[in-house]
């Protein structure tokens, strides 16, 4: 495909998503239904969605409009190019601009121009102060991918070297000691036997640190109660020999994890809602809460554009439930960690303070903030004890 017929195709999925269509869902239907695109041009396509999702309200003011056209407009204008020299109708590429669509478009400013939805800047300003607008820009831009090393099948060390063999070049995270940044040919990694082995698995950097810092047992129980698709209990059976047991209020978020727990040699049980009391209680209970996923939006663009008031207020009482459910089954002088990869107060310190304010039994042993950047994406957790 030309560049200018991958930007056509953009258009296209992009008109659909913005009539409600999950991004996924959508490049997936288009590419079922263009079959004549290689690996290549799909690889481009979903580079260009991606990034006119995370640049949605600038690149629409830039555009002229809030269309699939005006979008790829202003990428184009963003990045300095013409679009005329794009949008030329010839081959598989758009149509020329209408006199219209030439005309339209301004430069944005404040929250516009940082992609931040107008009612929730004011939010991040209070919360986040100075690193704000550094954070918004953060969110611009394509996240890192990184890998986390499973230290029970090799070193961190091991693992470069074997993707390197594949072509799959990495570099070592600072400060986190199982992670690894690609650098080159990221879409090898589900095909090579360094992943395939279980040697290395998807992981966020700043994920594995939360890991990292929580109370982990040499021995005992340790449940992971929003488990979602179980890569921190992965990361978590690679560091204790404690029992590792996985819970979600929708299990078949948990349907691969039996296949990576066998992958990576780690013993994961899963357990249903009726099964928790039985297996109860718990050393260590990890609540990574549904959130905002403000700290990842990076990952899920459209995550910030569906975000409302009325849908915040609503995670912020799910938190608390989920508080309210865990606590109980920990052990008396055991832990429970509440981890959110929200940037928000009202979703993290909030909902620390609050739960510590409902009940005398628990108090606050340590607290961890990671901003969007660079090294990983955002996250908060909390590490409470019971008394």
């Amino acid at each position: 495909m030309t560049p200018g017929g991958r930007i056509a195709a953009a258009i296209e999925i992009l008109d659909e998503i913005l009539g409600g269509c999950r991004a996924e869902t959508a490049l997936t239907g288009w590419a079922r239904g263009h079959r004549f695109a290689g690996s290549g041009d799909r690889a481009a396509i979903r580079d260009h969605v991606f990034d006119a999702l995370r640049c949605r309200r600038s690149f629409a003011a830039l555009g002229g409009s809030e269309t699939g056209r005006g979008l790829m407009t202003g990428a184009l204008r963003d990045s300095g190019r013409d679009p005329n020299a794009v949008f030329t109708g010839e081959g598989y590429s758009p149509a020329p601009l209408t006199p219209e669509e030439a005309a339209a478009g301004h430069t944005p400013e404040g929250a516009e121009a940082l992609d931040c939805p107008d009612w929730l800047w004011p939010i991040l300003d209070d919360d986040l102060g100075a690193e704000a607008a550094p954070v918004l820009r953060a969110m611009r831009s394509r996240a890192p991918v990184f890998l986390r090393v499973n230290t029970r099948q090799g070193s961190r060390e091991e693992a470069a070297a074997r993707l390197a063999d594949e072509g799959i070049a990495t570099r070592m995270h600072d400060t986190v000691t199982t992670a690894l940044e690609v650098t080159e040919n990221q879409r090898r990694i589900a095909t090579s036997a360094a992943y395939l082995e279980g040697l290395v698995e998807l992981q966020d950097a700043s994920s594995q640190a939360v890991v990292d810092r929580l109370p982990l047992p040499a021995e005992g129980r340790v449940l992971d109660y929003c488990a979602g698709g179980g890569g921190k209990s992965l990361a978590m059976a690679a560091r204790t020999g404690a029992a590792i047991f996985a819970h979600d209020a929708e299990p078949r978020r948990m349907r691969d994890l039996p296949t990576r727990a066998a992958r990576a040699g780690a013993a994961v049980t899963l357990l249903s809602a009726t099964e928790l009391d039985r297996a109860a209680p718990f050393d260590l209970i990890l609540c990574d809460a549904p959130c905002s996923g403000s700290g990842s939006w990076r990952r899920d663009p459209q995550g910030k554009w569906a975000l409302t008031p009325e849908r915040l207020a609503e995670l912020t009482e799910i938190q608390d439930t989920i508080l309210d459910a865990a606590a109980p089954r920990v052990i008396q002088g055991g832990a429970l960690a509440y981890v959110t990869c929200s940037v928000l107060a009202r979703e993290n310190a909030a909902r620390i303070r609050d739960f510590l304010q409902r009940t005398g039994e628990w108090r606050e042993e340590s607290r961890a903030h990671f901003l969007p950047g660079p090294l990983g994406d955002g996250f908060f957790l909390s590490v409470l004890r019971r008394r």
